[in-house]
Order: structure tokens, then sequence, then C-alpha cells
């Protein structure tokens, strides 16, 4: 590796190293009902985030909940010598993706069916410091 291209390779590890992130894949929820959960976390402070979620009675929160505490612990072992408290961590990002659906059919009138597209999603959660 040339001298060039290694100095530009330390100074992007260097400016992704406030960054941390977590995929969730294949959740069994529907992206629409994860999208109104995750548009509830999208900018906030990780502390108040982890309180909106553990408050909300949907189901979709309990797997973002989990997700983001996940994302927290992938931050913690990237910057081992800094403080959670003093970095202000922000959830910077949250992707709502459709995955795969499983069609399934249903009986209908007639000797009729009708096709049942049971949707599922895939979830990214970035995290960074508010510095």
């Amino acid at each position: 590796m040339g001298a060039r291209k290694r100095e530009r390779a330390d100074k992007m590890k260097e400016e992704r190293k406030s960054i941390a992130f977590a995929k969730l894949n294949n959740s069994s929820i529907t992206p629409r009902k994860m999208r109104l959960v995750a548009d509830l976390v999208r900018g906030v402070q990780v502390e108040k985030a982890l309180n909106i979620l553990q408050h909300n009675p949907k189901d979709a929160s309990v797997s973002l909940e989990k997700l983001l505490r996940s994302a927290i612990a992938n931050w913690e072992l990237k910057n081992e010598d800094q403080d959670l408290q003093d970095a202000g961590l922000i959830v910077k990002e949250v992707q709502v993706g459709s995955a795969g659906m499983l069609k399934r059919i249903q009986a209908a009138p007639q000797g009729r069916a009708h096709r049942i597209r049971k949707r599922s999603n895939h979830v990214t959660i970035v995290v960074d410091s508010a510095k």
C-alpha cells in the first residue's frame, strides 16, 4: 500500500471511530409498522431513545430496543477509552428496508384462493457521538 493510500485509510478509520452500527435481518414485523417506531427515535439522544422504546406499546419497539442496545455495545467496544455518558451519543440513522415475503394462500368463496403476503424487514441503526 502506498503512503497516500495509507494516510487516507488512517484518516477514514479515525473518522469512523465514533460511528457504530447494528443490523437486524429478517425481522418478522412488516416494514410499515417498524418505520412507525423507527421514526420516533431517529435523531434522538440514545438515553432518550431507549426510554421512548421501553414505554412504547408496539411490538416493534421491543426488537428496536434490543438492536439499539447492541449498537451501543458495539460503540463501547470501538471506543474503550471514552465514557458513554461524556460522548453524548445520538441515533444518527435508522434504515428500515423490506426483506423477503412469505406467500401464503387463504381460501376464498367459490373455490378460489387469495394470496396473503407476510412481509418482513431488515433494520440498520447507526449510533454516532454528538461532538
